[in-house]
């Protein structure tokens, strides 16, 4: 009878064990916005360059929680870097259109002085 219980309970654990487990963490999508920023570039915009610092630092966060085993708090965090990084690429580009804007303001005035 014994042999009967632990051998009933050995498969009820293999069973836990094989529900227990979750796919592993996709951080393509994720890596892939990073990148995206990255290739923008944020160097004139301050904002943007600490979203993507967020980003970054949520990406290495999520991989440790996933290797713990928290993939729930994990996909979280990747969701999070991935709007992180998307937000920077949009601050990077709306510094450069004021930047740009600026510089058109600029040579408009100078057309208008010089043709007084």
């Amino acid at each position: 009878m014994r042999p009967a219980i632990a051998l009933g309970s050995l498969l009820l654990v293999a069973i836990a064990a094989g529900c227990s487990s979750s796919p592993p963490l996709r951080t393509d999508s994720t890596t892939s916005a990073i990148r995206a920023a990255e290739a923008v570039g944020v160097d004139g915009a301050p904002r943007a360059a600490l979203h993507l610092q967020l980003a970054r630092e949520s990406l290495e966060r999520a991989n440790v929680l996933a290797e713990k085993g928290d993939q729930e708090e994990a996909r979280s965090l990747l969701m999070r870097a991935e709007a992180d990084a998307e937000l920077a690429i949009l601050l990077s580009r709306e510094q450069s259109e004021r930047t740009e804007a600026a510089l058109a303001v600029e040579q408009v005035r100078r057309l208008q002085q010089s043709n007084r």
